[in-house]
């Protein structure tokens, strides 16, 4: 019965990828379809707090208790820290990085 948390953590960190891929790029999504940038600016400013103000994501959270319940272990720190800075930074995030990181989203969708 444990499959179905693995499969719900699996959707989630699919999900939080998915979001984390529009608020970088979503810019880009607004100028084709400019009524996006109603979903775009708060999620844009969202992802730029939790990245200035160091906050946990709420999927995060979610992702690591589905996976808990799965009887998989879960993971500290942040989805972009556990997912993709190993592959960006393997020396670990730095606070450094993740104000470089929040700096990035916010010059490329003010451009």
């Amino acid at each position: 019965m444990r499959m179905p948390y693995h499969l719900a953590a699996t959707a989630v960190a699919a999900i939080h990828l998915a979001f984390i891929l529009f608020v970088i790029f979503g810019g880009f999504a607004v100028l084709r379809w400019p009524v996006l940038v109603w979903i775009h600016v708060p999620a844009a400013v969202w992802g730029v707090l939790i990245e200035w103000c160091n906050w946990y994501c709420p999927l995060t959270k979610w992702e690591n208790y589905l996976l808990q319940r799965a009887g998989r272990a879960g993971y500290s720190g942040g989805f972009v820290a556990h997912y993709m800075m190993p592959v960006i930074y393997p020396a670990g995030l730095t606070r450094g990085h993740e104000i470089a990181i929040g700096a990035f989203v916010l010059v490329l969708n003010a451009g």
